[in-house]
C-alpha cells in the first residue's frame, strides 16, 4: 500500500465523518464540504492503486526478464559443455584409433 492510497482512505473517513457532523447540525456546507473531501479521497485511493499496478506490472516484467536471462546464460553453458564434451570424445576416438594403428604396425 502506498501513500497515496492510505491518504486517499483517510480523507474518505475524514469526509464521512464530516459529511455526517454536517448533517446532524444541519450544516449543509460541512456536509458538502464532507462529500468533496470522500470524492478527493476517492481519486486519490484510485491514483494509487494505478501507481501501485503499474509497480507490480514492471516488477514482474523485471522478474521475467532475470529468468529469461538466466536460462539464456544456462543454456549457453549447457551448449558449451555438451560441444566440449564432442570433442573430447573426438578426441578419445582418434587417440584410441592411433594407439590401434600403432598396435598392428610391424616393429
Amino acid at each position: 500500500m502506498n501513500k497515496d492510497q492510505v491518504s486517499g482512505k483517510v480523507d474518505q473517513v475524514t469526509g464521512k465523518i464530516k459529511q455526517g457532523v454536517g448533517e446532524a447540525v444541519g450544516n449543509q456546507r460541512v456536509a458538502n464540504e464532507g462529500v468533496a473531501d470522500q470524492v478527493k479521497g476517492a481519486a486519490k485511493e484510485t491514483w494509487g492503486n494505478a501507481k501501485e499496478a503499474v509497480k507490480d506490472t514492471a516488477d514482474e516484467h523485471r522478474h521475467a526478464q532475470e529468468e529469461r536471462a538466466n536460462e539464456a546464460r544456462h543454456n549457453v553453458v549447457g551448449k558449451v559443455e555438451a560441444t566440449k564434451d564432442k570433442i573430447n570424445d573426438k578426441i578419445e576416438s582418434h587417440r584410441e584409433a592411433e594407439h590401434l594403428r600403432n598396435e598392428r604396425r610391424p616393429a
